[in-house]
């Protein structure tokens, strides 16, 4: 497993078109949820990629404070390849995705929009629910904050 951490600015044209690929077979066709991916964020953004044995199964956006939500930074588009769930790579991602955070934005809290069901998940990370669900793209979601100075323990898979 390779794990890598970049700015947009640095992927490859390959890996842009794998990045984007990913996340249209999940969110777009496995989820039938049909949305605008190239919402104009993505160019301000670290991206967290996950290969496997050179395929790409795990990616995430790590958005800096003040973009999605003011005074906060983001974690989001946070998506792995059905052959590898249950395996920990969701896991990883997120764990890598939060030490990114830690080390390019070290003061900012973290909001998320986290499908509702994934609330235990990400409250294994330290995120606590505010507010009520609501539908975003005809899936339901819930905010989610991590608070400042928190750091992310040990290794993702431990």
């Amino acid at each position: 497993m390779q794990i890598c951490i970049k700015h947009f600015n640095e992927l490859t044209r390959e890996e842009l078109y794998a990045l984007l690929r990913l996340r249209a077979e999940v969110f777009v066709v496995e989820q039938q949820c049909p949305y605008l991916d190239p919402d104009g964020i993505d160019p301000v953004c670290y991206h967290a990629l996950i290969h496997v044995q050179d395929r790409l199964v795990a990616v995430s956006r790590i958005i800096p404070p003040g973009v999605a939500y003011p005074d906060y930074a983001s974690l989001g588009r946070v998506v792995t390849h059905a052959s590898v769930r249950r395996t920990g790579i969701g896991r990883t991602i997120v764990h890598e995705s939060l030490r990114a955070i830690e080390q390019f934005f070290p003061a900012a809290a973290v909001k998320i929009a986290a499908q509702s069901y994934l609330e235990n998940f990400y409250g294994n990370f330290g995120f606590i629910r505010v507010g009520e669900d609501y539908l975003y793209d005809g899936i339901l979601h819930c905010d989610m904050v991590r608070a400042p100075g928190l750091r992310v323990q040990g290794r993702a898979d431990g």
